[in-house]
C-alpha cells in the first residue's frame, strides 16, 4: 500500500471518528450486546421492583451510556458504577429517549431523581451530592413505580451498614 493511500485511509478513519463523536453518525447497535447485565432491585415503601441492568463501569461505557438507543424496556436499565463516591452530572447528548436518572449513594439510598430528562439536552443534570452510582430507567418509570429519594437500591456495588 502506498504512503498516499495509507494517509487517506487514516484521514477517513479520523473523519469517521469525529462524526461519531459529534453524533452525526450512529454507531452499530452491538454496543448493548457487549455490556454485562446484572439483576438490581428498587425497594419503595409499597413494593420491590426487579430490573435487569447493563453495567457501565468503565470510562468508555459510562461516557456512552444509553446514547443512540431508540427504546428501553420497562424492566431494563443501565447502572453507572463510579467505583468511588463522588459528585457527578449527566447530560442527554445523543440520547434519543427520555430517561429517569436516579442518583444513588454508597449505601444504596436514592439521593435525587431527574425525571424525564429531555433527549439531546446538553444541560448538566447534577447529582446533588456524593454518589456511588446512577441508575437510568425509561422516562416516567420512576413515577409509575412510586420511586422517590430515600428509597433503596439493592445491587452488589452498594454497601449497606
Amino acid at each position: 500500500m502506498t504512503a498516499n493511500r495509507m494517509a487517506r485511509r487514516g484521514l477517513l478513519g479520523l473523519v469517521a471518528s469525529l462524526l461519531l463523536l459529534m453524533g452525526a453518525v450512529q454507531p452499530s447497535p452491538s454496543h448493548a450486546a457487549t455490556l454485562r447485565q446484572e439483576p438490581l432491585e428498587v425497594t419503595t415503601s409499597k413494593a420491590t421492583t426487579k430490573f435487569m441492568v447493563e453495567i457501565a463501569d468503565t470510562e468508555e461505557t459510562r461516557n456512552r451510556g444509553l446514547m443512540f438507543r431508540k427504546s428501553l424496556a420497562p424492566d431494563k436499565g443501565m447502572l453507572f458504577d463510579f467505583k468511588t463516591p463522588r459528585e457527578a452530572a449527566f447530560w442527554m447528548r445523543n440520547t434519543l429517549i427520555p430517561l429517569d436518572i436516579i442518583f444513588i449513594t454508597q449505601d444504596g439510598r436514592i439521593l435525587t431523581i431527574a425525571r424525564n430528562a429531555v433527549p439531546h439536552s446538553e444541560v448538566p443534570i447534577p447529582s446533588g451530592g456524593v454518589i456511588r452510582g446512577v441508575l437510568e430507567l425509561a422516562g416516567g418509570r420512576a413515577a409509575q413505580l412510586g420511586i422517590y429519594p430515600g428509597d433503596r437500591v439493592k445491587h452488589r456495588i452498594f454497601k449497606r451498614d
